[in-house]
């Protein structure tokens, strides 16, 4: 699971302005914060993680999820 979209709202971010920090397009930013995403590179994490002020644990989360929607699966 990516908590991407709960640090941004920590840090009162838009995705659009990490987008424009990290240099990556908002589409795949998009991508990588709704879980859609099946990689992403250790040099991508680490701009965003520098920009965040956070550790990659604190973006990714492991756990049971539902394939389709990244969303946790119901107990």
């Amino acid at each position: 699971m990516v908590t991407l979209d709960d640090i941004l709202h920590d840090r009162r971010m838009t995705l659009t302005e990490l987008a424009e920090r990290v240099g990556l397009t908002l589409a795949n930013l998009s991508i990588l914060k709704t879980g859609k995403a099946k990689a992403i590179r250790f040099s991508t994490l680490e701009a965003i993680c520098r920009e965040l002020e956070c550790q990659p644990g604190d973006l990714l989360a492991y756990g049971d999820t539902d394939a389709d929607t990244g969303e946790p699966k119901a107990s």
